[in-house]
């Protein structure tokens, strides 16, 4: 199959695809049409099928896999393709493995790497806590193991939210060495759960959407919720540390209007706030420069960064 990264404006795609999303729509002269997202592990891509009531399009929904013929079309600075023909694959036509999106990392090794951060911690009742959830859990040590970090930004995709962790530890790991007043303990076990509510906050793939609680809640309320809810099954944890640790969850997006209900108190609050930034940025940037058709320029304005973008090169890479 051809993957979504390598389309080029004029091609003519025939393949299976997973159908992400969607959605009948009118134009505005009154005419009827529906706006489709494709998906492989390289990425979605807009679709649209201009004619839907035409012989050559079967009835498929949304999570399908489904086999389309199309061409790749420009619009608004953006690749989409026009879908000529389509119709819902069966069993045997497609392997899933090739239609979700997963980290570059291996998950057994980013496993050991966690446990390892698991196994150092020396405090009795966050060691407690850790074990409680990446040992004694099964159930959400796969759901950890198998999340996105984010529907999209960063890091969405599978193992995304291992990935995440591990590097938002990693540094969190130098700051205690940096800065040696801060409380390794309480940070590293602040790392490995500031992100664990989006084991909630976000379905699984294939869809890797929003759960009624992601919407009403958001990962930080509900991983807070989850350590509340932990510690109340480990008699005589002290009081002050548990405040102290749902302040960091609570704390770790750095300011109210990036969805944190409080502001960091604690150092240690704002060395994670700053280890989750770092890494949520840099790794939207290797995302960009990755989808891009040519790094080697400018990338155009970013919304996120609100900034045009361009990446250097290494002195490896000429």
């Amino acid at each position: 199959m051809k993957y979504i990264r390598e389309f080029k404006e004029g091609d003519r795609i025939t393949g299976v695809y997973l159908c992400k999303h969607k959605q009948a729509a009118v134009t505005k002269n009154g005419k009827p049409y529906e706006n489709v997202i494709l998906q492989d592990k390289t990425g979605t891509l807009d679709a649209k099928i201009w004619d839907p009531n035409s012989q050559g399009i079967d009835d498929f929904d949304a999570m399908d896999y489904i086999e389309i013929m199309g061409d790749v079309t420009s619009f608004a600075g953006a690749l989409q393709i026009s879908i000529k023909r389509a119709r819902k694959a069966g069993e045997g036509e497609y392997d899933p493995g090739d239609y979700l999106p997963v980290s570059a990392r291996d998950r057994d090794e980013m496993y050991r790497q966690l446990m390892s951060y698991v196994n150092s911690v020396k405090n009795r009742w966050l060691s407690a806590l850790l074990k409680y959830f990446f040992v004694e859990n099964p159930e959400f040590m796969r759901a950890f193991q198998f999340s996105s970090a984010a529907k999209s930004v960063h890091h969405g995709f599978v193992g995304g939210l291992l990935e995440h962790t591990l590097s938002v530890a990693g540094l969190c790991e130098h700051y205690t060495k940096m800065y040696p007043y801060l409380n390794r303990d309480l940070l590293i076990t602040a790392a490995l759960f500031h992100d664990m509510g989006k084991t909630r906050e976000l379905s699984l793939f294939p869809v890797n959407d929003y759960t009624d609680d992601g919407q009403l809640l958001g990962h930080i309320m509900i991983g807070a919720e989850m350590v509340h809810d932990a510690i109340r099954q480990i008699p005589g944890f002290p009081a002050k540390l548990e405040s102290e640790l749902k302040h960091c969850i609570l704390a770790h997006h750095g300011e109210l209007e990036y969805g944190s209900p409080k502001k960091p108190a604690l150092a240690e609050a704002a060395a994670l706030n700053l280890a989750d930034n770092t890494d949520a940025k840099l790794e939207t940037l290797r995302e960009i420069f990755d989808s891009a058709k040519d790094a080697s320029g400018w990338l155009g304005y970013n919304r996120l960064f609100e900034s045009n973008i361009r990446k250097t090169v290494c002195e490896t890479e000429s």
